[in-house]
């Protein structure tokens, strides 16, 4: 990514959340946009993969309170014309020396013509920051190159997503050639790159005395040039590299969650970091059970002696023996009891509980003797009517 890239790219566009956006709003746009335009699901689409990638360099920057503030910041600075170098005859409102935005002046000057409070260390602390490198004037030494992040998806049993699973993950990422050890030369012999003397970076002209950073074209951001590009990864010195790893679930995960591994992706360059790895979970539904935060949810049938009488009714739980939960006399259908410690795992260790809501099971088939009996029940109740109250309170309403 550029420093020009910075300034244009709208990444509140890309994402499509407006300015003011919350985090978790720019996170839920994230990983719709994602699933959306994962490579995995559109094989063979270009257009979906460039897609993603755009989607990924925007959650990047706007998914990070510090950059997506510098982001912002230099939005602010560059957009619509706003920023106008010069003195009185320049047509701005600002009437300052660039030096001192970009850390090379002496900050305040005369009278109306210092930042007054102005951003530090200067616009190239804003930029270093989110790019990974100094800002103005760090010299033209080579710098080490963080690797790719990664995003991978993974599919739990709903089981294994309270408990918690380690499960294989196959990725593939670009990692140093191992033909040429990544250097990008066949006999494993670069140059040194003409054009940037291999920083890698190359500067050109912004307009008002200052110049914007991009990397260098003829090596591709490396510094270095292969005499005899290497047969496998055609001088760059990356090839595609897939690898298996044991990645471990935390117990409690919901569906949707990702988490993040840091220094799981792909290895960095000349001595840089590697990127962090980001799992998307997904979580399979159970025929029995659902989930509601730390708790699992239940729905258990009893009958009507049951819930007028009262009694003890054994109630299944996930992974465990059944408990037994005493329901009292003229409980009503969809009433919800609480079976303590029975739930999913929390962060803390501790569970959270199981949650069983009564249904009252209506007999599709009645024997003569059930028959006669329920007949002798209305008998008795006829004179009670259940619907007074509601013909009362509609009445009134």
């Amino acid at each position: 990514m550029s420093t020009k890239d910075f300034i244009e790219k709208d990444y509140y566009k890309v994402l499509g959340v407006p300015k003011d956006a919350t985090d978790a709003e720019i996170k839920k746009a994230y990983r719709k946009l994602a699933r959306e335009n994962h490579p995995d699901a559109n094989k063979g689409n270009p257009k979906a993969e460039d897609r993603f990638k755009e989607i990924s360099e925007a959650n990047d920057v706007l998914g990070d309170p510090k950059k997506r503030k510098e982001y912002d910041e230099a939005r602010a600075l560059f957009a619509g014309g706003g920023f106008r170098p010069g003195g009185a005859g320049g047509g701005g409102t600002f009437n300052f020396d660039l030096g001192d935005l970009f850390g090379g002046g002496a900050q305040g000057g005369p009278a109306g013509g210092g930042a007054q409070g102005g951003f530090g260390g200067g616009i190239g602390d804003v930029f270093g920051g989110l790019f990974n490198r100094g800002g103005a004037g760090t010299g033209t030494r080579t710098q080490p190159r963080r690797g790719q992040d990664i995003e991978s998806e993974v599919t739990l049993s709903f089981t294994e997503a309270v408990d918690g699973a380690t499960v294989p993950l196959r990725m593939s990422s670009q990692a140093p050639c191992k033909a040429c050890s990544g250097t990008g030369d066949k006999n494993g012999t670069p140059r040194v790159c003409p054009t940037c003397v291999g920083t890698g970076q190359v500067s050109r002209g912004g307009g008002g005395g200052f110049s914007l950073t991009d990397p260098c074209v003829d090596c591709k951001g490396r510094g270095l040039i292969a005499e005899t590009p290497c047969e496998v990864c055609k001088g760059s010195g990356r090839a595609k590299s897939s690898r298996t790893m044991q990645v471990r679930i935390p117990a409690g995960v919901s569906d949707g969650q990702r988490i993040r591994l840091r220094g799981k992706g792909a290895p960095g360059e000349r001595g840089g970091p590697a990127g962090d790895l980001y799992v998307v979970v997904h979580v399979d539904k159970h025929p029995v059970f659902d989930r509601k935060g730390d708790n699992l949810t239940v729905t258990v049938p009893v009958t009507f002696t049951e819930a007028t009488l009262g009694g003890e009714v054994k109630v299944p739980t996930l992974g465990g023996p059944a408990v037994t939960l005493k329901l009292p006399a003229g409980t009503p259908n969809g009433r919800t009891m609480r079976a303590r410690g029975k739930g999913a795992v929390r962060k803390d260790g501790t569970r959270g509980d199981l949650l069983v809501t009564v249904e009252v099971a209506v007999p599709k088939d009645l024997s003569d003797d059930a028959r006669s009996a329920l007949e002798s029940y209305r008998e008795a109740t006829e004179d009670t009517d259940v619907r007074a109250e509601l013909f009362q309170a509609a009445k009134g309403a």
